[in-house]
């Protein structure tokens, strides 16, 4: 493999997937731009990595996430950076408040969403999706688990896009570093004022369950609160935004999988699993490697940035056979879009039934999707994310 890969070049923004199967067959660990991190591209090794955290530390996150131009964030002080011990405690606390009960509780006002986002979608005629289907369910979702009055809503969806924007920033974009830097000093400010709401008046939402949280008599700090409502917002609005807007491309480039679909609507959850493998929401994570290891015959010091290419892993050849082929017949092969081990995705059957539920609620409506103009890409290391995508949704 000539020259490295650089994983913020429009072209492998838009399709990463020649350029992971290269690496996987010639440079399986390999220096990519930007930021000179080392990417790991084969399952076996990724899933080494997922298993000693001890080595991989999740630290490498924080680095990522709080660069020297943005300075203070939240995002990166919580959960997502931390190691044993530290971790284990408080994902025992967000556990109790975020469980499957949760969840299940939740499932008919998605389906109340679903349906009202369905009413306003335009139909036969251009629309973009991302804003007028795909953001709409989960950020009404996201609203009422936090218990957020309607004025604060577009304020907490325009954070957590900043948010998922911080490792995109060319060097010499300075403002839209400066607009970061502001929307992530007022999205704090509010977090900070809907918890001290809770406080006054408890309500029946995650919010207060988290200030009541308890493990061994400790509650979560103010601090460890902001950080995990910042976690929440960003990974429960981008998860289920990617996998709906992926979804919608897999169905106008697979039609023939649309009509089985269609036709029996237990095939929804086959549909969504095989979204995930081949276009995971998220598409890398970041470590850092804390002594010297090798990775397939590559020496890694200590100190050394890693990433971990989910969207590699999920097309392993030697896990997947085939593996660039839509089939949502495929049976076997455990894929990892929502990661694997101590920090697998605490929001994973959430997403999963958010776009269940969307799904089986707009397809017996539509005939089909075209296209209505380009996808435009969101400039992320980690993220498959989409920021427009213009179609039209045909009625049946």
């Amino acid at each position: 493999m000539s020259g490295r890969v650089n994983l913020m070049a429009p072209d492998v923004l838009a399709n990463p997937y020649p350029f992971y199967a290269e690496m996987r067959r010639n440079a399986p660990v390999s220096q990519v731009d930007p930021g000179g991190f080392y990417a790991v591209a084969r399952m076996d090794d990724i899933m080494f990595a997922f298993k000693n955290p001890q080595i991989f530390s999740s630290e490498g996150f924080r680095a990522a996430l709080k660069p020297a131009w943005l300075g203070h964030n939240p995002f990166g002080d919580s959960m997502l950076v931390l190691d044993p011990p530290k971790h284990g405690r408080l994902r025992s606390l967000v556990t109790k408040a975020f469980g499957p009960g949760a969840v299940t509780r939740l499932e008919p006002r998605v389906r109340a969403f679903a349906r009202e986002t369905l009413e306003q979608l335009p139909l036969d005629q251009p629309v973009d999706w991302v804003k007028s289907f795909a953001t709409r369910i989960p950020a009404s979702v996201m609203a009422e688990l936090l218990g957020l009055d309607a004025s604060r809503r577009a304020r907490f969806e325009q954070l957590a896009d900043d948010l998922t924007s911080i490792t995109g920033i060319a060097p010499d974009n300075t403002k839209r570093m400066e607009e970061i830097r502001v929307s992530l000093q007022e999205g704090e400010r509010e977090v900070r004022e809907v918890l001290a709401d809770r406080r006054r008046e408890p309500r029946d939402d995650l919010a207060t369950d988290l200030m009541r949280a308890q493990v061994d008599g400790e509650s979560l700090t103010d601090e460890e609160l902001v950080a995990f409502m910042f976690l929440l917002l960003t990974a429960g609005l981008e998860t289920t935004v990617n996998l709906l807007n992926h979804t919608a491309r897999a169905l106008m480039e697979y039609p023939e999988v649309l009509a089985r679909v269609q036709a029996d609507l237990s095939l929804v959850p086959k549909l969504i699993e095989e979204v995930l493998r081949f276009h995971p929401p998220v598409r890398s994570v970041f470590r850092l490697v804390t002594q010297d290891v090798e990775l397939s015959g590559v020496r890694l010091a200590k100190g050394s940035r890693v990433l971990l290419l989910i969207g590699s892993a999920d097309r392993d050849e030697k896990y997947f056979p085939d593996g660039d082929r839509f089939d949502i017949d495929r049976e076997g092969g455990y894929h990892l879009p929502f990661g694997h081990g101590i920090h697998f995705c605490l929001g994973a059957p959430l997403a999963r039934l958010e776009a269940k539920v969307a799904l089986e609620t707009l397809l017996p409506r539509i005939k089909g999707f075209s296209p209505a103009g380009p996808v435009e890409w969101r400039r992320s290391i980690s993220l498959g994310a989409i920021d427009r995508m213009p179609l039209i949704a045909h009625p049946a």
